[in-house]
């Protein structure tokens, strides 16, 4: 098989499986966590109000991923930017908004959330093993991606692509977004990545006060959390048994 058809196979076959990944970065990632909180030289180096900086700081860089992927959802028409893992979908190009600065900006948004939360370890070779692995990951679904797009939309597709980068965003080349932001639509899509961040820093908070011998008692993440949990059902709830959040051609 020659290597663009192997590289083509091999992200298809990431595409399908692609929620595998944050997955295993977490289990890693929690066990690097604990292993470095029950490191006693460690926690006596520790500054309370600076590690307390700095998990907002970690928490931050995982929301603005989010954000990212918010705006991006927000504006796209149905059956484009979805969370499908059956194939490849794309009803139209998305070339405005967001995708007129970068081609693939819901990685883009996973690559912050995720960042986030491989930063909460404090372990300078998990982060760079992740980004490393990131890279080498999704450079194959996104390449996969583009050949599902190059050879349905051809010179449109192509077009764009020359002018657009794949990952590191031109502000410059900015347009204004083809359809109104659907809140709606983020609602339904992106409760998950919601109730994920904040499930998974209060998991981390919870596990690094158990080891500590500490009290769990940061409000902020306790009551972003049951917030979260709880926003998510009901949302889950409307999207099965009504229409509020149904919004024609979104």
């Amino acid at each position: 098989m020659a290597l663009q058809e192997e590289m083509e196979s091999q992200g298809n076959y990431l595409f399908r499986h692609r929620g595998t990944f944050p997955i295993i970065i977490l289990v890693i990632g929690f066990f690097v966590f604990l292993q470095s909180k029950m490191n006693t030289e460690i926690i006596q180096k520790e500054n309370p109000l600076t590690q307390t900086v700095y998990d907002y700081v970690c928490l931050f860089v995982s929301l603005f991923g989010l954000i990212i992927r918010s705006y991006t959802v927000g504006h796209t028409p149905a059956n484009t930017s979805g969370r499908n893992t059956s194939g490849q979908l794309a009803d139209v190009l998305n070339s405005t908004g967001i995708y007129s600065i970068v081609r693939h900006p819901l990685y883009l948004g996973n690559f912050f959330m995720w960042l986030g939360v491989a930063m909460l370890t404090v372990n300078f070779w998990f982060i760079v093993a992740f980004i490393f692995i990131y890279w080498v990951y999704y450079e194959r679904i996104m390449f996969a991606e583009e050949q599902f797009l190059r050879k349905k939309f051809g010179t449109a597709y192509t077009l764009w692509a020359s002018s657009t980068p794949a990952f590191l965003p031109a502000y410059k080349l900015f347009e204004k977004p083809g359809l109104p932001f659907s809140w709606k639509k983020v609602l339904k899509k992106e409760k998950n990545g919601l109730v994920a961040v904040f499930l998974i820093f209060f998991i981390f908070y919870a596990a690094s006060c158990y080891v500590t011998n500490q009290k769990i008692d940061n409000l902020f993440l306790i009551y972003s959390c049951i917030f979260s949990v709880a926003l998510y059902f009901v949302l889950k709830y409307l999207k099965k048994y009504t229409k509020v959040l149904d919004e024609s051609g979104r």
